[in-house]
């Protein structure tokens, strides 16, 4: 699939829909299915009855939401009028270039938003107060982007080590971190900006759901790719594995990610019910780097 082209105006974007007996998948890689670089990712969940989310308008920021779990309304005004568009299916998204002012409502129960973004939390992005469109459009035109040092976060202080190609990891540097999470009457909102909360670059993003009782997903390992699992609706359970030893790890929150070094067999299960299975990856998807048959698994750890 091509990049999608760069445009002014809001697009309903329909992404890849791998349909299986386990749980439908879907997927978006850098260069592919966006046409922004995912430098950020967040999740806004818990959302109480009747509560907006948003409103505010990004300056050079683009970005995509897409509805996880649930539903919701997102509001956009720009030069162009006012749109009011329903995410409700999984694999579907809204691309919204800069400078179109945006609200998030009408959430269903449970419901679940993701949002992409082509830059790191800047405050200086946003615009918070809405004026009438040339107005807005205008502060868009002259404001020049501060470029501010990112502060470093005690989160990827503890992520897992970088180590030599020759060295092992074991299913003791796999680990639950809890991720900052906001608060708000409006909801919770968790946030991974790129490289300065992860220990990679985020390079492809999908995510499981549909998920039928009684499924198993996984039953690989990767040679090279990193990766966090996030439960981001719902529970369900981790199996690590790296030959010689085994860790569970059950994750039932959105603000919980298990850091899975490569080199790791893995499988999911136990699934709750409306589960939705959210994976950020550090390489876009290549068949090479699996390894699917546990015996060839245990060869190749012995190798290392």
């Amino acid at each position: 699939m091509h990049m999608l082209s760069k445009t002014n105006k809001c697009q309903l974007l329909q992404f890849p829909k791998i349909e299986d007996e386990r749980g439908n998948l879907s997927f978006l890689e850098t260069g592919q299915q966006l046409p922004f670089g995912m430098a950020r990712a967040y999740w806004i969940y818990d959302v109480p009855g009747g509560e907006q989310h948003g409103g505010h308008a990004y300056r050079s920021q683009e970005e995509c939401l897409i509805a996880l779990s649930g539903s919701f309304d997102v509001r956009v005004r720009s030069d162009r009028g006012e749109e009011i568009y329903s995410l409700n299916r999984s694999y579907m998204g809204l691309y919204l270039p800069a400078g179109n002012w945006r609200s998030l409502e009408n959430f269903s129960t449970n419901a679940l938003g993701l949002v992409l973004s082509s830059g790191a939390y800047d405050p200086a992005e946003y615009i918070r107060d809405f004026a009438e469109p040339e107005q807005m459009l205008s502060s868009l035109t002259n404001h020049t982007l501060s470029h501010t040092a990112a502060k470093q976060t005690l989160l990827k202080k503890e992520s897992v080590e970088v180590r030599s190609p020759n060295q092992v990891f074991s299913v003791q540097d796999c680990r639950l971190l809890e991720l900052p999470t906001h608060h708000d009457r409006e909801g919770n909102l968790t946030a991974v900006n790129g490289e300065r909360e992860l220990p990679f670059a985020l390079k492809r993003l999908y995510y499981v759901y549909d998920i039928p009782y009684g499924s198993q997903r996984g039953g690989h390992a990767h040679k090279e790719l990193k990766q966090w699992v996030i439960s981001a609706s719902s529970c369900f359970d981790v199996l690590l594995d790296d030959g010689r030893e085994q860790k569970r790890f059950r994750l039932d929150r959105p603000n919980l990610a298990l850091e899975i070094p490569a080199g790791i067999w893995r499988e999911i299960s136990g699934f709750a019910s409306g589960a939705v299975v959210l994976v950020l990856a550090s390489a876009e998807f290549s068949e090479a780097d699996y390894i699917r048959d546990y015996e060839q698994f245990l060869a190749f750890r012995s190798c290392k």
